[in-house]
């Protein structure tokens, strides 16, 4: 977001940090990483104008881009938690925050943090048992080259992003959406509640089921995860 400030950002542009001691995550939570073991990478884009009025649509993109590279890399199914974070196993493995920079009606740039655990065995102070690729593969693996192979397939499947195939971008994210057609508990304000997960539409919002429909924004509800 410096260089973008400083008008000296390029389009695809990616940083990599061997230790962040800033991480954050989402809603303004901490995002914790042993020094060395895990991918913490932004990456700077250019969104194409016309997501201006369909921002969710881009962030399902990336969403459902980085899931499925880790998905081929492991050869084992991968899930989002909407918004975005990476699910192994029902355990997280990573997640992402988008911050745009928006000038009048023109998305000027989007900088996509990627937080991936990779090889990191210990996690302290998580409500969840995090998961690392580590502990799937039972192998060290090289997180430079790991970042570069990631950074690729993003830069290219972005050349052909659009939202003329804003359907099939939703449609790939829901068929990667979290606990899809399973009863879960969420939390809103004080009060806990059963419901079972639908879909997200295409403005990002979750739509659950109970006794009725119920549409919710990001941020109005948390995850009750046991």
């Amino acid at each position: 977001m410096e260089m973008i400030n400083k008008e000296q950002a390029i389009h695809g542009n990616a940083y990599l940090a061997h230790y962040q001691t800033e991480g954050r995550g989402q809603r303004g939570k901490k995002w914790d990483s042993l020094p060395g073991q895990n991918l913490t990478m932004s990456v700077v884009l250019k969104p194409s104008g016309d997501f201006i009025d369909k921002p969710f649509l881009f962030n399902a993109f990336i969403a459902v881009e980085i899931a499925s590279f880790v998905e081929d890399f492991l050869q084992e199914k991968v899930m989002i938690k909407w918004p975005n974070d990476i699910y192994i196993r029902d355990r997280k493995a990573g997640g992402i925050l988008i911050e745009n920079k928006i000038r009048g009606e023109n998305w000027n740039w989007a900088v996509t943090g990627i937080g991936l655990n990779i090889n990191q065995l210990e996690f302290m102070n998580t409500p969840n048992e995090p998961i690392s690729l580590l502990e799937i593969t039972k192998q060290t693996i090289n997180i430079e080259e790991f970042a570069q192979s990631l950074h690729g397939k993003l830069l290219k499947s972005f050349a052909s992003i659009s939202t003329s195939n804003g359907e099939k971008i939703l449609q790939n994210y829901n068929d990667k959406l979290f606990k899809a057609g399973k009863t879960v508990q969420l939390k809103k304000n004080n009060l806990v509640f059963e419901t079972t997960i639908k879909e997200v539409n295409s403005t990002g919002q979750l739509i659950t089921v109970d006794a009725y429909e119920q549409h919710f924004e990001f941020g109005e509800v948390e995850w009750i995860l046991t």
